[in-house]
């Protein structure tokens, strides 16, 4: 059983990490909870269907079915009541039955056994096609007038690339949804490649930022 994080746009993946602004008052409390317990959050994204809104009010929302759970590895006090917490992610899930409470935030049952190989750190690297992933950044990156910390990105294992190439793109909640769900991490890498060399066929907007 773990409190839910419903968040469109945003996915976790295990030993990747993910940054969140937290600031709503049911989402402080949730926080509250899992710091009280074993610090872990499940991160999951509304259902296609339930509007625009990044975290939709009310306990009624359809969720996404497959979603994340991430242990709290560091947070810090902002003002006005803010917390800004790391998540490191552990593992996939299939979210199960609604657990009636009269807390603000949703408890789920959860069911990692249909993705238990998450569990094992670096599990499908070998497969990855690391050059070609390497080269559509690259062309991607250029293209965009992005800029890269490459000795990061270098030094970084196939699996911590794919999975924090997979949580920072740029794509949308169904995009990402495909990125979370692909079987494993060549399947994963593939979908980004094909991702990429996508959007590299769409205008230059002009825009240059910053990917760390």
């Amino acid at each position: 059983m773990l409190p839910v994080f419903p968040l469109r746009g945003a996915i976790l993946l295990p030993r990747a990490s993910l940054t969140l602004n937290v600031f709503e008052p049911r989402y402080l409390a949730l926080v509250d909870h899992a710091l009280a317990n074993d610090r872990l959050i499940a991160v999951v994204q509304p259902a296609s269907d339930t509007g625009e809104d990044e975290s939709p009010e009310g306990k009624s929302v359809p969720l996404r079915r497959i979603g994340c759970a991430g242990r709290i590895t560091a947070f810090n006090e902002g003002d006005e009541d803010r917390l800004v917490i790391s998540l490191s992610g552990v593992a996939r899930f299939r979210l199960g039955e609604e657990i009636s409470s009269d807390t603000p935030f949703r408890m789920f049952d959860v069911e990692f056994s249909p993705y238990a190989t998450d569990f094992i750190a670096g599990h499908g690297e070998d497969d990855v096609d690391r050059p070609r992933l390497i080269e559509t950044l690259r062309s991607y990156l250029e293209a965009n007038h992005l800029n890269a910390d490459w000795d990061r990105i270098n030094s970084a294992n196939n699996e911590r690339l794919v999975n924090t190439l997979a949580i920072l793109s740029p794509y949308g909640p169904e995009e990402k949804q495909a990125l979370l769900e692909a079987e494993d991490l060549r399947a994963r890498a593939e979908a980004l490649v094909a991702l990429a060399e996508m959007e590299l066929a769409t205008p230059d907007d002009g825009s240059g930022t910053s990917i760390q």
